[in-house]
């Protein structure tokens, strides 16, 4: 359902916010080389925390503090703006000194240091960075330091004690810890991130930091926190290191990230849904709409399709769907899971690449002579003569993504943008117009599994 507005502006209170020194955000070859000396497993009784010191005494040295200069530069309204200084977290994952951590604590900079626990600093050069996973590769020129050991998040559960070190505010080696709260977590439709929320407590500086499990394991990086003061409350948010190690791994030998995707609008799966199609739960991924020139139609998917499994691994959101279909190989063949007519079946795909979207909004060569023109935050594309059929529609777009003023009204990817303001949408080219003409905000109406609704949404 689409939000209301009391609930959107409830929910506009809050913010996300990057853990390094100044960045927010509003709303992803040398092989690590890890020690094979294994922490012992804490464990915890039914009134107390856990004993982390034997994580902390293996693994804290392996944990540094990161701080960047940035170079100066000129802001959107063409004002010069002098350079600073911010300050983050990463960890060693190799003996000869490449680096993770977030994208946003290296962003920008003229130049990065590494501090080790042992008083040591080291010029460090940024090796490559990622801002749709926020992770960022750096190195520096030693031997023979002390490594973290990389976990698999799929393996931990909500619930299950987990503990962050790092330089919040600059206190190097702060150890606090807490508990996974939730798994799978999103911020937009499109993201390839399922993150882990727990309630660690994080603070700027933070950002990079290890999260570590009872084995000692890093099983994430953490990123983000969710606040309506700027401080930690009780809501943080960390990349899974299986995502962080796979943008590490083609960082370190290419440079640029590659992503794959198969070409299909997907959304959540009701349980009244699930149970109409004779699922047992309402795990899943609906297939709302199927690119008409991409993989999923060539292997044949269909709207309506619930998408279960890739490679056998079993699918229990969109989000885990974007996230396992990103990190696969261009060029490469997977299998995919769906439901269909009451049975299961397997169908082979070759994944294609991910290309920049087409934006209803300024197009990035063109901002800076429309630096006033407001923004929707969709990305769409033309319905295919098929949807437009099947919705039985006379116009509309679809969307593919959704961000900023949009998400947070409540749009979402599969949905179909049909009227603005109460005229008819018959063209990316048009909705384009119509947001670039507009003041304030706009009434935007959708349609989403067959029913329609009007959303008030202010242009950003």
């Amino acid at each position: 359902m689409i939000l209301s507005k009391q609930q959107r502006n409830s929910v506009a209170i809050c913010v996300v916010l990057a853990l390094g020194g100044a960045y927010a955000i509003f709303h992803h070859n040398a092989d690590a080389v890890v020690s094979d000396v294994h922490a012992s497993k804490v464990s915890a009784s039914s009134s107390a925390a856990p004993d982390f010191s034997s994580i902390v005494s293996r693994y804290g040295p392996a944990v540094v503090h990161i701080g960047v200069k940035e170079a100066a530069s000129i802001d959107e309204n063409g004002q010069s703006k002098s350079g600073g200084e911010a300050l983050g977290s990463g960890f060693i994952i190799s003996q000869d000194g490449y680096i993770l951590t977030n994208n946003h604590v290296v962003d920008g900079a003229s130049s990065v240091s590494v501090k080790l626990t042992d008083g040591r600093e080291f010029p460090a050069r940024v090796i490559g960075k990622d801002k749709t996973t926020d992770v960022a590769v750096v190195k520096i020129d030693a031997t023979n330091l002390p490594t973290v050991k990389i976990g698999n998040p799929d393996n931990s559960k909500v619930g299950e004690w987990v503990v962050a070190i790092g330089s919040p505010y600059g206190f190097d080696s702060t150890v606090t810890s807490g508990i996974i709260s939730a798994k799978s977590r999103s911020f937009s439709d499109d993201s390839p991130i399922p993150f882990i929320q727990t309630d660690v407590p994080v603070n700027p500086g933070n950002s990079g930091g290890p999260l570590f499990n009872l084995n000692g394991e890093v099983i994430g990086i953490n990123s983000m926190i969710y606040s309506r003061t700027g401080g930690f409350q009780g809501l943080s948010f960390a990349i899974p290191i299986d995502a962080a190690m796979h943008v590490k791994d083609q960082l370190v030998s290419t440079g640029h990230v590659t992503r794959g995707r198969i070409g299909v609008g997907v959304q959540p799966l009701g349980a009244d849904k699930a149970k109409a199609l004779g699922l047992d739960s309402n795990g899943g991924a609906l297939v709302g709409s199927v690119d008409p020139n991409g993989p999923a139609q060539a292997a044949g998917l269909r709207t309506g399709d619930v998408i279960v499994s890739v490679n056998g691994k079993h699918i229990g959101s969109p989000t885990e769907l974007i996230s396992q279909i990103a990190q696969l190989s261009p060029g490469s063949n997977a299998t995919i899971g769906v439901w269909r007519s009451g049975a299961e079946r397997a169908l082979p795909v070759t994944i294609g690449a991910q290309q920049p979207t087409e934006r209803a909004e300024t197009a990035p060569s063109e901002q800076s002579q429309q630096q006033n023109h407001p923004r929707l935050g969709v990305a769409v594309r033309p319905l295919s003569d098929d949807e437009r059929q099947q919705a039985e529609l006379p116009g509309g777009v679809m969307v593919q993504q959704a961000s900023g003023p949009a998400a947070e009204a409540g749009i979402r990817a599969g949905d179909i943008i049909v009227a603005v303001d109460g005229e008819l949408v018959r063209s990316v080219e048009q909705l384009r117009d119509m947001i670039a003409q507009a003041d304030g905000s706009v009434s935007v109406t959708v349609v989403r599994d067959g029913e329609q609704a009007s959303v008030e949404v202010p242009l950003g």
